[in-house]
């Protein structure tokens, strides 16, 4: 389902074998390429991320507008934007984008919580799947495969980027 501005949502995630895409607020591996795939996919969009996700990064990622997604009403950081809610975040990222060019899209970026939030609201997934199986403490919410068709798969140098499209069901009355 596309925002109410008629923008894309799109979640772009580094899912292990087991879930796990986190551990102890951090990413239990490093693939630098899998990096790159990450900045290039939300580079000039608006990111929706956590406060979690946020303070692990440590500053406002350049070349996006980043809205941190916190329960903690009294909690900022210089250069984001805050919502409180997953609905607050999109109408804001709505707002954002009305004043941008047409092509640019909401990008969930993590952690847990956001990703099970915005799985609702999200049109594409975007899954950098990691072969490995660590142990994590965040995981990436499950989803139905019988709603989400793969449309896209690209090995790269140690893992698989896969593109998900929501399968929306016609009622032919």
């Amino acid at each position: 389902m596309t925002t109410p501005s008629g923008r894309r949502v799109t979640m772009v995630a580094a899912v292990a074998e087991n879930g796990v895409i986190g551990a102890d607020a951090d990413i239990p591996w490093k693939i630098s390429e899998d990096f790159a795939h990450f900045k290039a996919t939300t580079l000039g969009h608006v990111l929706v991320m956590g406060r979690t996700t946020h303070e692990g990064i440590g500053r406002p990622l350049p070349g996006r507008t980043t809205i941190v997604l916190t329960r903690d009403t009294d909690w900022s950081a210089e250069g984001v934007r805050v919502a409180h809610s997953i609905t607050d975040a999109l109408e804001l990222a709505d707002e954002l984008l009305r004043e941008q060019p047409a092509d640019r899209q909401v990008m969930i970026g993590g952690g847990a919580a956001v990703y099970a939030a915005a799985l609702p609201y999200a049109d594409e997934q975007v899954i950098s799947e990691i072969p490995l199986a660590p142990e994590g403490d965040t995981h990436y919410p499950e989803f139905s495969r019988k709603r989400w068709q793969e449309v896209r798969r690209e090995p790269r140098g140690g893992f698989t980027i896969v593109w998900w499209e929501r399968v929306f069901a016609c009622n032919a009355g």
